[in-house]
This record gives structure tokens, sequence and C-alpha cells, in this order.
């Protein structure tokens, strides 16, 4: 088995890597839907942040609102992702799930 190498650059945004689902396809509607629910299941305050690709690699990220504290829908959560990425189209988009019981993101995966 060879290991791939997967190239990537600061001159290059679009070649970047974000963590371990920046590997996989692009998260459609249906797979981000799939994420939040397993986000809502385990009782974690979702967030959303946004930031300018070339900043990506920044530790400051802009925060969309505040955190969805008690969410349950993820259609609710879905139409905050698409109301940043329609207020920001250029950004990347990160969705976070806090666990407040371990105090710290539970999951996070960056949307183009």
């Amino acid at each position: 088995m060879t290991v791939q190498d997967y190239r990537s650059s600061l001159g290059d945004p679009e070649s970047r890597k974000y963590g371990t689902f920046s590997y996989l396809p692009t998260m459609d509607a249906e797979r981000l839907q799939q994420l939040l629910a397993y986000l809502v299941a385990r009782r974690w305050t979702p967030a959303i942040e946004h930031v300018e690709p070339e900043r990506s690699q920044d530790d400051y990220w802009y925060m969309w609102k505040l955190p969805l504290f008690g969410e349950s829908d993820t259609a609710t959560i879905l139409n905050e992702v698409e109301a940043c990425r329609n207020a920001y189209p250029g950004h990347l988009i990160r969705v976070i799930g806090y666990d407040s019981k371990r105090q710290s993101q539970g999951t996070c995966v960056v949307l183009r």
C-alpha cells in the first residue's frame, strides 16, 4: 500500500487541507445534515465561523452570530450555515460542535 501525498502551499488556498474531513469528497447538503444530526444527538452546541481563504491558517476565525445554544433542529443550523455562506460567499465556513461536558470541540468541519 502506498501513502498518498496531498501537496499544498500557502500561495494556493485551494490546495490546503483542514483536518480529517477535508480529505473526503466535498460535503453536500445531505452529508452536512447527517453531521448536524450527529452533533445534535450528542447534545453538542453548534457554532459557525468563517474566514477568508488566505487567512485560514490563522488561529482566529470570525464568529457567525453566537453559538446556537440548545438548538436541536438541524434545519435551523443548516439555514444559519447557508445565511453565513450568502453573507460571505468567498469565505471558508467552519461548523463546530462544542462538547460542554469535556469543554472542547467534539467535531469540526470546514466547508468551501
